[in-house]
């Protein structure tokens, strides 16, 4: 019941009292708050289970950021993903830096192979990082050569939108990483739920196999 009302809340567009109306309408009594810290437990839990699974990311990767307002004020939201759509990783930032940026290239970087391509913006932080760390690689700042991750922020903007805003900077990254999650495996990036069918059972069955784990 818990990893079901946390995978509602993740797969799809509810507000936490959303999700406790649903959970209501099938016998069971749980108030709002009570699925925000089951949001908050067990999706961290969910996304480590799964990590095993995961696959391999391409070599072409395209970074930006995005913003989103927590407690009211503007928090940037550092994303990437590659070129088959896999979201590679997500950072919740107080600061738009050189000191953000490095430290989410540095965790896209761990344990993983080094990519081929890295597509950014112009932002100043951007390009220092990646003169930094990635000298080797070929950097594109062509106009509308980050489209796949431009895009990619409208879906996070489109979840976020029915909650009645995020309170704190965890709360922000947990929700935002959990997205991400809910992306890779709707959009086939994980080894979990490959035997649903119909296909979009697949989220459902990567759940109940990542149950037994946590």
């Amino acid at each position: 019941m818990v990893l079901l009302a946390v995978r509602w809340y993740l797969r799809y567009g509810l507000s936490y009292r959303d999700v406790e109306e649903l959970l209501a309408e099938r016998g069971i009594d749980v108030d709002h708050v009570t699925v925000y810290r089951w949001g908050q437990r067990f999706t961290p839990l969910v996304i480590d289970a799964a990590r095993p699974c995961r696959h391999g990311v391409g070599d072409r990767w395209f970074v930006d950021e995005t913003y989103v307002k927590v407690a009211g004020v503007w928090r940037y939201v550092y994303r990437a993903v590659d070129q088959h759509g896999q979201v590679i990783e997500v950072s919740v930032s107080k600061r738009r830096n050189v000191a953000a940026a490095t430290k989410f290239f540095e965790a896209m970087l761990a344990g993983r192979d080094r990519p081929r391509e890295v597509t950014t913006d112009l932002a100043a932080p951007l390009l220092r990082v990646v003169d930094d760390l990635l000298a080797e690689v070929l950097h594109d700042t062509t106009r509308y050569g980050n489209n796949p991750i431009e895009c990619d922020h409208g879906r996070l903007k489109a979840r976020l939108r029915p909650m009645r805003g995020l309170r704190t900077d965890r709360t922000a990254s947990v929700v935002i990483r959990g997205h991400a999650f809910i992306q890779n495996l709707r959009r086939g990036h994980d080894e979990l739920g490959v035997e649903a069918r119909p296909e979009h059972r697949r989220v459902a069955a990567a759940f109940d196999e990542l149950s037994a784990t946590i």
